[in-house]
């Protein structure tokens, strides 16, 4: 987020674990950011890590063990919700914690984010509806259920 020219991540960077996410999910995950390959300088992330079932965690920290030795220049962020930071993949990387604080304002993310959501030409585009012409909105609330 250094300029608005520098990309959003791109699918395969990106693993939003569930607790049905499965081990060959993850496994897939780790293969492509830790074996070294010609993709260049690719930040991976795995999103809600804590969210993984205990047998996938205990899976996934084996094979992290494994292919770590092939690269040691991989660049893996692992997010979890600081309240489930007791849960097995949060505990087996707790030595790599890191606390972060945002370094960009929000007004700075939400125009980078403006960026690279707006849509070109929104004459026929559900983007019309949104603020500026983005092709992503978020509807909320404050009363559950009221029709969103």
């Amino acid at each position: 987020m250094n300029s608005p020219e520098q990309p959003l991540p791109t699918f395969d960077e990106v693993l939003l674990c569930t607790p049905q996410t499965t081990a060959e999910q993850v496994g897939l995950f780790l293969r492509r950011c830790l074996i070294p390959c010609r993709g260049g300088e690719k930040i991976y992330t795995m999103l809600y890590a804590d969210e993984l079932s205990y047998d996938v965690s205990c899976r996934a920290e084996e094979l992290f063990q494994h292919l770590q030795r092939y690269n040691s220049s991989y660049r893996l962020i692992i997010l979890c919700n600081c309240e489930r930071e007791n849960s097995y993949l949060p505990s087996a990387f707790s030595h790599y914690k890191v606390h972060m604080i945002p370094q960009r304002s929000r007004a700075e993310i939400q125009q980078y984010l403006q960026h690279h959501f707006r849509v070109a030409q929104p004459s026929n585009s559900a983007a019309s509806v949104f603020k500026e012409h983005t092709c992503v909105g978020i509807v909320s609330s404050k009363r559950a259920g009221m029709g969103k």
